[in-house]
């Protein structure tokens, strides 16, 4: 069955108005104009093809008419917000499925969340190791991506984009390459496919890598790694990312807040 357009705003105009028997007081609680709020009344009554409201010696009164419907669109609007309530408990306020680079789960985000647990026992989380898994295939919450920038999604930079050169104590003077141009045009001796791959072989004592210094920074306060040149600009950095329905979740909002504080 085909449903009927319903012109939803002008009738939470009509419930207001009905409520205080008052423009002035419906635009007052719609943050609207009273012009407005007659504007919407007067719409309501042509698509209706009725009058809902007379003004009296008294003031401002329900038609016949307009009393009618009053109480089915009432319950009505407390079905809507019945709806969206389910819809938002529905997000699973207490799980998150993140999708982030192995190693940066393992030296940057994993120690940050085990504090956020800390004080929200009862969040849970599932990682998927593909910063580049689609959202809606994997029902991703958020992703963290080595990038330039958000793209077309909404994001925010947990560093800026600066890069560093480091190595084990006795690390040989052999390069480790990962994509990024290394000093003075100098051949690798180990070339990887990622950031974190030369991480992991950075502290493996393999040699020098340049990496991206938010990556880094936990092993080299822990004196895994030594700084041998940097911090420099970069053109990556990482980013949290998520498609604007998501974006907007109170409980993304809360980690990232988290994360970014």
């Amino acid at each position: 069955m085909k449903r009927t357009h319903l012109p939803l705003n002008a009738l939470r105009v009509y419930d207001a108005a009905a409520r205080h028997l008052s423009f002035t007081r419906a635009a007052d609680e719609l943050a609207v104009t009273p012009a407005a709020v007659g504007q919407q009344i007067r719409a309501l009554e042509d698509h209706l093809g009725t009058v809902l409201f007379r003004r009296t010696s008294k003031g401002l009164e329900l038609t016949q008419e307009g009393a009618a419907g009053l109480d089915a669109l009432r319950e009505g609007f407390l079905k809507f917000e019945e709806s969206v309530s389910a819809m938002q408990a529905g997000q699973a306020n207490d799980s998150y499925t993140i999708a982030v680079p192995r190693e940066f789960y393992a030296q940057w985000l994993a120690p940050r969340l085990a504090k956020y647990t800390a004080e929200n026992p009862d969040i849970s989380f599932t990682f998927v190791p593909d910063e580049n898994a689609d959202f809606t295939e994997v029902n991703l919450d958020f992703a963290i991506r080595l990038v330039d920038g958000p793209g077309d999604l909404q994001g925010v930079e947990l560093a800026a984009a600066r890069r560093v050169t480091v190595a084990a104590p006795g690390a040989p003077d052999r390069w480790i390459d990962w994509g990024l141009p290394l000093q003075d045009g100098q051949p690798a001796h180990v070339t990887v496919s990622n950031a974190g791959q030369a991480l992991s072989s950075a502290m493996a004592g393999l040699g020098r890598a340049i990496l991206p210094e938010l990556l880094a920074k936990d092993a080299i306060e822990a004196g895994r790694l030594e700084l041998l040149d940097g911090p420099e600009p970069g053109t990556r950095a990482y980013w949290l990312v998520a498609p604007t329905p998501q974006w907007r979740t109170k409980k993304v909002k809360a980690l990232v807040a988290f994360l970014t504080s």
